[in-house]
């Protein structure tokens, strides 16, 4: 009798919690319906709303009026794991989660203003992507950088937290895209993008193949991503080549991964190991270049996909050969005292790091003045040199020679020209 009256109130009590937490609810919807019906509407049309997953589940339930707006709890990725902890223990692995900390350990984002970085704008936008401490959190918050708490929305975007719409490879276009990556153009105006847009259009059937951003970055619906080359296409070892070689040495030395003068590694490596932002070894490379052949070859043979990825090896050598030369000739300025090494600069030598570095930023009064022969080499390593290698990787013809390619033989010739002129009129 006892255990049947003590079910009874256990019973009673989720019954009173479940109404209570109805209360809550239809109070928030009332209120948003007015302040922010865009909200509601995309959290009616969510599969949250069809699974009693409501306001207070992740915001909690301390703000009831427009008082206490900011007693509302902002979630962050560990309150999405306490249902999804599959997707966060994989995007916890992935390239995406290393966003924020390879921001913020990159120097030039030191010296941009505030709200290109934490307000949602400028790299801040799609950086801030990655699971952040508590004390990343608070510092945030200090600032006054409220809404900037979460990566799943990155991709699933509020209120609708739609996996259909992540799966979309527009969910990828505001992120990669632009200056220096604009894998989006890219991929939507190579054939796997045509394909992909002419199947939407009833141009091609529904059965016909045509990769998306997420069958080849995100297959299965893994959030574990990487790439062999990653983002500053460079890797170790170093080739047998040894001009090649000389070369990743050369870019390698102007990242500041390696002393310019010794050739050791620097600290700059340990960030890079922290981020993983390159492959460091052999195996961490074919692991990756694996796994894309077994992608490419769910439509194409063997053969021709391993031919095409290592087309793109190459062409990364060649690219590298341009870069190089540009690098050791601003480098030759630095040497014989014609540059002044600017602030910031870890060496006397170029940095491309700091590739956000402005020509005396008025918001910043301590920074240095980049020379423009500088900025000229820095567009041609994070604009041109990215398009030439990315775009066949992409299989993208335009992209590859004229904005890649093309653009850096004319960074080149400019820079060659400009370190003449400097010399010409340097006053020793």
């Amino acid at each position: 009798m006892k255990t049947f009256k003590t079910a009874l109130a256990v019973g009673a009590f989720a019954l009173l919690a479940t109404a209570a937490t109805a209360v809550i609810a239809d109070d928030c919807i009332d209120c948003h319906t007015k302040v922010s019906p865009g909200m509601v509407q995309d959290w009616k049309a969510s599969e949250h709303s069809k699974n009693d997953v409501t306001c207070s589940s992740c915001h909690g339930a301390k703000h009831t009026t427009a008082e206490d707006s900011k007693s509302a709890q902002l979630p962050s990725e560990e309150v999405c794991a306490e249902c999804h902890q599959e997707q966060f223990d994989s995007f916890a692995m992935g390239k995406h989660n290393f966003g924020w900390t390879a921001l913020n350990a990159i120097p030039a984002t030191h010296m941009a203003p505030d709200e290109l970085i934490e307000g949602g704008r400028g790299c801040g936008g799609c950086h801030n992507m990655g699971i952040k401490s508590e004390a990343q959190k608070k510092d945030q918050l200090e600032k006054g950088y409220r809404y900037q708490t979460n990566s799943c929305d990155e991709c699933h975007t509020r209120h609708t937290f739609s996996k259909k719409e992540a799966n979309s490879p527009r969910a990828c276009q505001q992120c990669h895209m632009g200056y220096d990556h604009p894998q989006w153009e890219m991929w939507s105006s190579s054939k796997h993008g045509a394909r992909y847009f002419a199947i939407q259009n009833g141009d091609l059937p529904k059965s016909a193949v045509a990769p998306t951003c997420q069958t080849c970055h995100l297959p299965d619906g893994t959030h574990e991503n990487h790439t062999a080359w990653g983002f500053l296409g460079v890797r170790l070892p170093l080739p047998e080549d040894k001009q090649e070689a000389a070369d990743r040495v050369t870019i390698l030395k102007a990242l500041g991964v390696l002393d310019p003068e010794t050739g050791e590694p620097t600290a700059i490596l340990d960030a890079v190991k922290a981020v993983d932002m390159a492959r460091l070894d052999q195996a961490s490379w074919e692991k990756e270049r694996t796994k894309m052949l077994k992608t490419c070859t769910q439509c194409h043979s063997e053969t021709y996909a391993r031919v095409q990825l290592e087309m793109g090896d190459s062409i990364l050598g060649k690219a590298d050969r341009l870069m190089a030369e540009a690098i050791e000739t601003v480098a030759a300025l630095y040497k014989e005292g014609i540059i002044k090494k600017p602030a910031g600069y870890p060496h006397n030598y170029p940095f491309l790091l700091s590739f956000m570095h402005t020509n005396g930023a008025a918001w910043d009064k301590d920074l240095d003045k980049l020379s423009f022969i500088d900025q000229v080499l820095l567009r041609m390593y994070m604009k041109h040199r990215m398009r030439a290698y990315q775009a066949f990787f992409h299989v993208n013809p335009d992209y590859a020679y004229w904005y890649g390619w093309n653009m850096m033989t004319e960074d080149l010739g400019e820079i060659k020209e400009l370190a003449k002129t400097m010399r010409a009129t340097h006053k020793k």
